[in-house]
């Protein structure tokens, strides 16, 4: 297993179940939510991430457009890419879809895992109470 890491410290494992694009997208969030990433903070082109990752431009590409139908970046053509500000751009619905879909996937790479419904609730109780989302992780 090769992992790619990039200055932004962002680490590709092409032999996730996760595609490649929503590594990306989760990293960028992760990094937005520590605080390392602030608004209007410029983001590598997509060019540099992909070759920096050894990906295919439009995979970043692909990272990028949904970062940004988030709302979570803009990108001007000819500048780039920037951190926006925090507002939420999606309705209550989507929103509630989006997370029941995350959810979906941590409970079925939990039975994968051979996670007991106790265990699961455990440790995402630890992992709640230690959440600052200010902080965030």
């Amino acid at each position: 297993m090769m992992l790619k890491r990039t200055a932004l410290n962002i680490v590709i494992d092409p032999d996730a179940p996760i595609p490649i694009y929503m590594q990306i997208i989760i990293q960028i969030k992760g990094l937005i939510a520590s605080k390392v990433l602030a608004p209007g903070d410029k983001l590598p082109s997509v060019r540099k991430l992909s070759r920096q990752l050894g990906v295919n431009p439009n995979t970043v590409a692909r990272a990028y457009q949904e970062l940004e139908r988030e709302g979570i970046i803009r990108t001007t053509r000819g500048i780039g890419a920037f951190v926006g500000k925090p507002t939420l751009k999606i309705s209550a619905q989507q929103r509630s879809e989006l997370m029941n879909r995350i959810l979906d996937y941590l409970f079925t790479e939990a039975y994968y895992l051979q996670y007991s419904k106790e265990e699961l609730y455990s440790m995402f109780m630890q992992r709640l109470e230690r959440w600052n989302p200010d902080k965030s992780f």
